[in-house]
């Protein structure tokens, strides 16, 4: 018993140190703060940063408490953190490893990387904090947040995407949610050696941009939909003028020709609205030879058909579904949110129409991502629209490290537009329609 005592009593004692240390460390910190701000105050950011050394030392040396209490280093990291990128996150978002930074309130921060959630240790002081780097974030693109207007998407200046929601809807505290992008956009390439596709498939998508089909990127959150619609855009000619429309501006296109629109939500006064269906009908008067939709989650779906239907061939968009079967549907419920009454056959005779190919993507259980099929869009036989697998995922199991098994395939099927592909002067060679261990390899 006693020596369980020692044992506690030992283990309260580095607690204390600890404790101890981490407020000197922020005492430290908020002490170079207030020296910045008396003396340094008219400096610009880039003339401070190589000075706070030596004013650490000075205070170092003023106190000293300070003595083996703190890692100096670390205290000016994190202030030069705070005072040139997004406060404590700004090491995260610097990380190319890291895909995706979750603030959940001041007190805890999950990041994701190669896949997988983990938390780090980095911490807030407070909410205050929290909301000044959400402050930071929004107002350069004219966005606001406060208690009457609590949510926000925004951007980051590398294009990175942003949701914040702040109390009294988020009980934790100010929340913020980046989903960043890579500064150098990725390639179809990229995608292979990844795994999301294979060379087949990325073949034949290649082909469906070039000869003006309407492709659909559909799939869940976080499963790469963005990536994939930014690498397909990557196809269209440089000859074409391209027309994007965003709720938050993010496709990093290389053509020269682009004209990007973003939309706009409510002034303090609740007037002032775009929305992405304003912007999808004023993209139809700008002579677009593409039109390029970055999600498509309401009533602006009926005018999207309407203009693929229209002469707009080769556009390209985005939507939330778990498959192709489920896109078509929440296609129809969208159009039905545009406040036309329309028959159900008239509704879906126009998705038939207007949309070619749907490519559905899936975030896996391990965190890879994977276009797990691409899907022919036939035509309506009776009410019914049919669909047909090209390209598909066949799982074959999970390795002891958790890892999914499986293969990207075709299906043996030529598309129907496989003649359109042709007479556009496109030619795919018949063994990416047949999977390679039918040709005995």
């Amino acid at each position: 018993m006693a020596a369980f005592r020692d044992q506690r009593g030992k283990e309260s004692s580095k607690e204390q140190a600890r404790s101890r240390k981490t407020d000197k460390h922020q005492e430290l910190k908020n002490l170079l703060h207030k020296k910045i701000l008396q003396e340094m105050k008219d400096e610009e950011v880039e003339e401070i940063i190589p000075k706070l050394e030596a004013m650490a030392l000075e205070l170092i040396k003023e106190d000293e408490s300070f003595r083996g209490q703190i890692d100096r280093k670390k205290v000016i990291d994190e202030l030069s953190n705070d005072l040139t990128g997004f406060r404590p996150i700004n090491p995260l978002l610097l990380d190319e490893d890291v895909s995706e930074v979750m603030v959940n309130g001041p007190n805890q921060v999950y990041c994701e990387r190669k896949g997988k959630l983990e938390l780090t240790s980095i911490q807030f002081r407070d909410d205050e904090h929290v909301m000044s780097v959400i402050d930071k974030i929004v107002s350069p693109i004219g966005r606001r947040i406060d208690e009457s207007s609590p949510m926000v998407d925004a951007r980051l200046p590398d294009g990175s995407r942003v949701n914040a929601i702040i109390p009294p809807l988020a009980l934790n505290g100010p929340t913020i949610t980046i989903r960043k992008f890579s500064k150098d956009p990725f390639q179809i390439e990229d995608l292979i050696t990844f795994g999301t596709v294979t060379e087949e498939m990325a073949i034949f998508l290649e082909a469906c941009v070039k000869a003006r089909l309407n492709v659909f990127v559909s799939g869940g959150t976080g499963s790469g939909k963005t990536t994939t619609l930014n690498v397909l855009s990557n196809f269209i000619p440089t000859d074409e003028r391209i027309v994007t429309i965003e709720d938050a501006a993010e496709l990093q296109l290389g053509q020269d020709h682009v004209v990007s629109l973003e939309s706009r939500p409510p002034n303090i006064e609740g007037k002032g609205a775009i929305t992405i269906r304003d912007l999808v009908r004023n993209s139809l008067r700008m002579r677009p030879d593409r039109v390029i939709i970055g999600e498509v989650r309401g009533g602006e779906a009926l005018d999207m058909l309407q203009a693929m239907n229209t002469g707009h061939d080769g556009s390209l968009a985005t939507g939330h579904s778990n498959s192709p079967r489920d896109m078509i549907a929440r296609l129809e419920t969208m159009v039905l949110l545009a406040g036309v009454e329309l028959p159900v056959k008239a509704i879906r005779e126009q998705i038939a129409g207007a949309i070619d190919v749907i490519i559905q993507q899936t975030r896996l259980k391990d965190g890879t991502r994977k276009i797990v099929s691409i899907t022919e869009v036939q035509g309506l036989e009776g009410d019914i629209i049919v669909l047909q697998d090209i390209f598909t995922f066949k799982q074959e199991g999970v390795s002891q490290e958790g890892k999914i098994i499986g293969r990207l395939v075709p299906t043996g099927v030529r598309p129907k537009f496989y003649e359109r592909l042709e007479t556009s002067g496109i030619h795919i060679p018949a063994g990416v329609f047949i999977e390679a261990e039918e040709w005995g390899v």
